[in-house]
C-alpha cells in the first residue's frame, strides 16, 4: 500500500512539472507568405446606380375625357403616329360642328359688310357729282360719306369675328385630333396608367398615361460616385457591372457624363455619373440595380503585392525588426499608419510613401521599405523599392507570444484607442 502512495504521487510529481514546461513554452512561430508577381493592375471606383432607357418619353393627353379604346398595353411595341388610346370623340364632334357654324354666321356677316360698303361707296360717288353740280348740299354729300366710314367699320368688324370663329374651329379640330393619342416616337410601352372606361384630367397639368421607352437595345446608368473618388473619373473610362439578375455575367458599359451638380444626401455628397450599356441581348431591364466599377487606371507589367502584406506587422518577440533597404526614422510607425490605404477592397489610386512589407530571412521577418502606386482589390502595385519578382513577403503570421502583439498586427485602421 505504501508504495502504491508513493507511486501515485510521483505520477502526480511528473504530470505537474510537464505542465508547467509546456504552459511555459511559447508556441512556434509560423509566417503565410505570397510571392511578389509582375502582372496587370486595374483600380477602379465602385458605385451602384439604376439602369434605365435612354431615351423615355411619357406620353399624356391635352384634352379630358373618358378613355374609350385602348390600343396597346405593356411591352407593346409601337411605332411613332401609332394611335395608342382614344378618348371618347362625341363632345369634340359637336365642338366642330358647332365651330363650323360660327364660321358660316361669320363668313355671312362679312360678305353682307361688304356689299354694304360697296353700296355707300356708290351713293357717295353720285353725291359728289350733284354736289358739284349744285343740285345738293353739303350737308348730304357729308352724310353719304359718313355712311361710308361706318361700312368701312363694319366691313373691319366682319373680318375680325371671320377669324375669330376659325380659330375656333381649328381649335375644335384640333381638340378632336387630340381624342386620339398617338405615340411620339418608336418604342416599347413600359407602363400604362389607365383603363377603359377612366376619366382623365388635363385642366391644370398633362397627365402621364404611358411611358415609352425608344429604345431598350441602348440603355444607361446613372451611379452616384463618392466625392473623394470623383477626381479619377474621366469621359471615356470603361466599367463593368452586374446585376441580382445575373450575378454570374458581368456587362460592360463607357462613362459619356459626368454632371458637375452635387446631390447631398444626410451630409453626403456625391456625384451623378452616366454609363451607356449596350443592351443588345435585350436581358437588361429598366429599373434593375447595378453594381459598378468603372476603370480608373491601368497599368501592365508592373510588381505587385497583396494588400494583406502591407497590413502585416510582426507579433511577439521584442519588437524589434531588421529592416532592409533605405532606412526610415520611426520606420515601423510610419509603416502602421500608412498601411491602411490600398486594404478592405477599396483601391487606392493615390502613391502612399513610406510603407513597408516584410520578407522572411533566416526565420526572422525583415522590413523592406517601398512606395506604391495603384492598386485593385486584390494587388498593390510597388512602384519603388529593393523587391523582386519572385520574392516571398509575409501576409500573416501564426504562433508567438499573443500579448505582445504590435498595435497593427492585421488590422488596417493603425494603432487602436
Amino acid at each position: 500500500m505504501k508504495k502504491l502512495v508513493i507511486a501515485a504521487v510521483a505520477v502526480a510529481i511528473i504530470l505537474v512539472g510537464a505542465f508547467a514546461y509546456f504552459k511555459g513554452k511559447k508556441p512556434e512561430i509560423t509566417y503565410k507568405s505570397a510571392k511578389v508577381e509582375r502582372g496587370t493592375i486595374i483600380s477602379t471606383v465602385a458605385a451602384t446606380g439604376n439602369l434605365s432607357a435612354v431615351t423615355t418619353v411619357q406620353v399624356g393627353t391635352q384634352v379630358s375625357g373618358t378613355i374609350q379604346k385602348l390600343y396597346v398595353d405593356y411591352n407593346s411595341r409601337v411605332k411613332k403616329g401609332q394611335p395608342i388610346a382614344e378618348i371618347d370623340p362625341s363632345l369634340f364632334n359637336a365642338s366642330v360642328e358647332q365651330a363650323q357654324g360660327n364660321a358660316l354666321t361669320a363668313e355671312a356677316n362679312l360678305q353682307k359688310a361688304k356689299v354694304t360698303l360697296a353700296d355707300a361707296e356708290r351713293t357717295m360717288q353720285r353725291n359728289k357729282r350733284l354736289l358739284a353740280d349744285g343740285i345738293i348740299s353739303q350737308g348730304d354729300f357729308d352724310v353719304a360719306e359718313t355712311a361710308v366710314n361706318s361700312a368701312r367699320a363694319v366691313l373691319r368688324a366682319a373680318e375680325g369675328a371671320q377669324a375669330q370663329t376659325r380659330g375656333a374651329l381649328q381649335q375644335a379640330r384640333t381638340n378632336l385630333r387630340y381624342s386620339i393619342i398617338r405615340s411620339p416616337v418608336d418604342g416599347v410601352v413600359i407602363s400604362r396608367a389607365i383603363d377603359v372606361g377612366q376619366t382623365v384630367a388635363a385642366s391644370f397639368q398633362t397627365p402621364t398615361l404611358f411611358t415609352i421607352a425608344q429604345d431598350l437595345t441602348k440603355m444607361q446608368i446613372e451611379v452616384s460616385v463618392d466625392e473623394a473618388d470623383i477626381s479619377r473619373v474621366a469621359l471615356g473610362q470603361g466599367a463593368s457591372f452586374t446585376v441580382d439578375a445575373y450575378p454570374e455575367q458581368k456587362f460592360s458599359g463607357r462613362v459619356v457624363q459626368i454632371r458637375s451638380a452635387p446631390v447631398v444626401t444626410q451630409n453626403v455628397v456625391t456625384y451623378v455619373v452616366v454609363v451607356n450599356v449596350d443592351n443588345s441581348e435585350l436581358k437588361l431591364k429598366p429599373g434593375m440595380t447595378a453594381n459598378v466599377a468603372i476603370q480608373v487606371a491601368k497599368k501592365d507589367e508592373v510588381l505587385s503585392v497583396p494588400p494583406a502584406a502591407l497590413r502585416f506587422r510582426p507579433k511577439g518577440g521584442d519588437g524589434k525588426v531588421a529592416t532592409k533597404g533605405k532606412p526610415e526614422g520611426g520606420g515601423e510607425k510610419r509603416g502602421a499608419g500608412s498601411a491602411s490605404a490600398p486594404a478592405g477592397g477599396k483601391p487606392a489610386g493615390r502613391k502612399a510613401a513610406g510603407q513597408q512589407v516584410y520578407l522572411l530571412k533566416e526565420g526572422k521577418p525583415v522590413a523592406v521599405a517601398i512606395k506604391t502606386g495603384i492598386a485593385s482589390s486584390s494587388a498593390v502595385e510597388v512602384s519603388e523599392g529593393e523587391l523582386k519578382e519572385g520574392d516571398e513577403v509575409i501576409v500573416e503570421q501564426s504562433g508567438g507570444d499573443a500579448k505582445k502583439k504590435g498595435p497593427s498586427s492585421g488590422s488596417p485602421m493603425g494603432r487602436p484607442f
